[in-house]
């Protein structure tokens, strides 16, 4: 099979969740979008919902290896790191919402199809934030990594002002990286 026709099915799916929604996208649609027959789609891809999964999969992969890329950055400080490595979940959302109008039923869509994805990815994620503060949180980090992580899933409920919840981020991520260096544990 090949790895470019899977490629272009899946972003030809996304085209169609994103332009009609996932209830009203039919694999004909994705099949006109790929410039391939129905038959031949079904040769790659079960149903519309194995090409939203393996979409889902594919955006979270990409995510989390630009995550990984900033957690690894020897010459961004820790807050810069966990700025870019927690702004990589924030911009597939923001994305989402920027080229869908259908993205509230998409994200809706996506909790009953790919939420053990979304679990793994919320996971892997937040490995890479305590990672990421190994050397500066000690064995808080995980801990202090859970946070951050909340602190993003709660910006996207607002993204009215794409770049309030990037603000906000910031500003979240400069205040938990400040009280790292207030010594001891609060009362």
């Amino acid at each position: 099979m090949s790895t470019d026709r899977l490629e272009a099915i899946l972003a030809a799916a996304y085209e169609c969740f994103t332009r009609h929604g996932m209830r009203r996208t039919t694999m004909d649609d994705i099949a006109a979008a790929a410039g391939m027959s129905r038959p031949a789609v079904y040769q790659y891809v079960r149903n519309k919902d194995d090409a939203y999964r393996r979409l889902a999969e594919r955006l979270f992969a990409g995510s989390l290896a630009e995550a990984r890329r900033a957690a690894a950055d020897p010459t961004a400080s820790t807050a810069e790191r966990l700025i870019t490595v927690l702004g990589a979940k924030l911009e597939l959302t923001l994305t989402l919402h920027r080229e869908s109008r259908h993205a509230a039923e998409l994200l809706d869509e996506s909790t009953k199809l790919t939420g053990d994805l979304v679990e793994a990815y919320t996971r892997e994620l937040t490995d890479v934030v305590a990672e990421a503060l190994a050397d500066r949180a000690g064995p808080r980090a995980r801990a202090v990594a859970d946070v951050l992580v909340a602190l993003t899933r709660g910006l996207e409920a607002d993204l009215t002002d794409p770049d309030l919840p990037r603000r906000r981020l910031r500003d979240g991520v400069a205040l938990i990286v400040a009280g790292l260096d207030t010594p001891g544990d609060p009362a």
